[in-house]
């Protein structure tokens, strides 16, 4: 199946880790143009060889989405380079799941401004290059968290279900430029190896280590299907819905979770 992405420029935002990185990767072996928004130099230019490696051109731009002048300088490189861009993927976030009465004013804060404010700077950044050209596609990577509510994610949650509205909302906005805009919810996806995230990772530190073999095993009898998400299945999804394929639909949440959710 012919995706009709060759060519296309794709800026992915948070492309260094997880399921950003295998986004990227996805793309790439589409033959895409790609613009790495990163805050993690060392992961970011990482990617960034890797996709030229697969024949893909690449550009690592290090990005604070929550800082709209980072963001607004990072899609003009992506311009400059490229010529235009055609596919926004709103990928990056961040959470640590702990109960709210135990949460920190500083850590709301940090969940919003990611999570958030990150996919505002960056769809407002594109969208008048978008509408110009009378074309484009958003894909807001939200979380099944922001569809039902999920114990120890009650910010995080906030903030992706606040996505879900104000992907809804612009797709009915910009619609009739031929704008699409649309929402894909990946369930727990741990990533495959410690190499494939950064330093700013949600899955730094202590995470790795929580999901042992057992702890996942544990996990996956929450999901109808019994088994966790991988990154590329993420992935696959994502290029679908940028995809010529998806071309008649908008304004759309799909999970994508193993059923865990059934909206």
């Amino acid at each position: 199946m012919d995706l009709g992405l060759a060519g296309k420029t794709v800026i992915v935002t948070g492309g260094g880790s997880n399921i950003g990185r295998s986004i990227c990767h996805n793309f790439a072996k589409e033959k895409v143009k790609l613009v790495i928004a990163e805050l993690d130099d060392t992961q970011g230019g990482k990617v960034e060889e890797e996709i030229k490696n697969l024949g893909a051109e690449a550009l690592f731009v290090k990005t604070d989405v929550s800082d709209h002048l980072q963001v607004e300088d990072m899609v003009k490189k992506g311009i400059d380079q490229f010529g235009q861009v055609d596919i926004l993927i709103n990928n990056v976030g961040w959470n640590v799941d702990q109960l709210f009465l135990e949460e920190t004013r500083e850590k709301w804060k940090k969940i919003v401004a990611i999570n958030f404010w990150g996919p505002l700077n960056c769809t407002r950044a594109v969208l008048d290059h978008m509408v110009e050209r009378k074309k484009g596609v958003i894909v807001n990577i939200g979380s099944d968290a922001g569809r039902m509510g999920e114990f120890r994610e009650a910010v995080y949650g906030a903030c992706k279900g606040g996505t879900i509205a104000f992907t809804k909302a612009i797709a009915r906005e910009v619609g009739k430029f031929g704008i699409r805009v649309n929402v894909v919810c990946p369930g727990l996806t741990i990533p495959e190896s410690e190499d494939h995230i950064g330093k700013d990772s949600l899955w730094a530190g202590d995470m790795m280590k929580i999901f042992t073999p057992e702890a996942q095993a544990r996990a996956a009898k929450a999901y109808p299907l019994r088994k966790l998400g991988k990154p590329d299945e993420i992935a696959q999804t994502v290029l679908f819905m940028a995809s010529n394929c998806a071309g008649h639909i908008t304004g759309q949440t799909l999970s994508v979770s193993g059923g865990y959710t059934m909206m």
